[in-house]
């Protein structure tokens, strides 16, 4: 019972647009508040506020450089919520492979 309180919290977290903007933006590299909020364009509070949840969810660790904190994401919360969807990949993959085909099979736009 606790594995399914800590998925639907995981998905719950993962639904605010916001905090997957902030995963987005952590993929490539380490980011400070300020670098998200400027790419973002979101207030230096709101930014806090979605990486204090992000962090007590353990998606994202920080570190402290000099006099600002670092954020990044760490990838392992993220490979428990890949493997709780494997079984379901059924459902939509031939979907998506149907969608694929249709793409590469249009003519490109001239």
């Amino acid at each position: 019972m606790e594995y399914i309180r800590e998925m639907e919290s995981a998905f719950e977290i993962l639904a605010e647009p916001n905090r997957r903007a902030i995963l987005k933006l952590l993929v490539s590299s380490q980011q400070s508040v300020g670098d998200i909020e400027r790419q973002l364009g979101m207030s230096q509070p709101k930014v806090s506020k979605h990486l204090r949840v992000l962090r007590e969810a353990g998606l994202v660790e920080a570190t402290v450089d000099a006099q600002r904190r670092l954020y990044r994401l760490n990838p392992e919360p993220l490979q428990e919520i890949d493997a709780w969807l494997a079984p379901f990949r059924r459902f939509w993959t031939p979907y998506m492979d149907a969608l694929e085909r249709h793409l590469d099979a249009m003519e490109p736009p001239q």
